[in-house]
């Protein structure tokens, strides 16, 4: 039974966790990362809640829930003042220029191989 709860939460933060990446990308980028990835996480998110409620109670499934956003929330809350702490704006834009062409890069290979 822990080892079930146990992947009911990561799946729920896996899931959460790549529909709140969404929101670090620029506006072209999000629109790609919208259509193809974040429908699937919003798919699994779903699951990942039905699985809890099938197998645990209703109050585990909603405090594994609540548990799982709070984590999410808090972990990119420090990762966002822990970057603005030790880089400039201009690493932080150089960079995310660099994640965003990437990610367009990776999703026009993978359409068209």
């Amino acid at each position: 039974m822990i080892i079930k709860y146990i992947s009911f939460l990561i799946g729920i933060v896996w899931s959460y966790s790549i529909i709140k990446t969404q929101s670090v990308f620029s506006k072209k980028v999000g629109f790609i990362f919208k259509i193809l990835i974040t429908k699937v996480s919003w798919l699994t998110f779903i699951a990942a809640c039905y699985f809890g409620y099938k197998n645990f109670s209703i109050k585990l499934t909603i405090i594994g829930i609540i548990v799982a956003i709070l984590l999410v929330n808090i972990g990119f809350y420090l990762s966002k003042k822990f970057i603005t702490q030790n880089f400039n704006e201009k690493k932080i834009t150089k960079y995310k220029s660099f994640f965003e062409y990437t990610l367009i890069f990776w999703v026009i290979y993978y359409v068209l191989f």
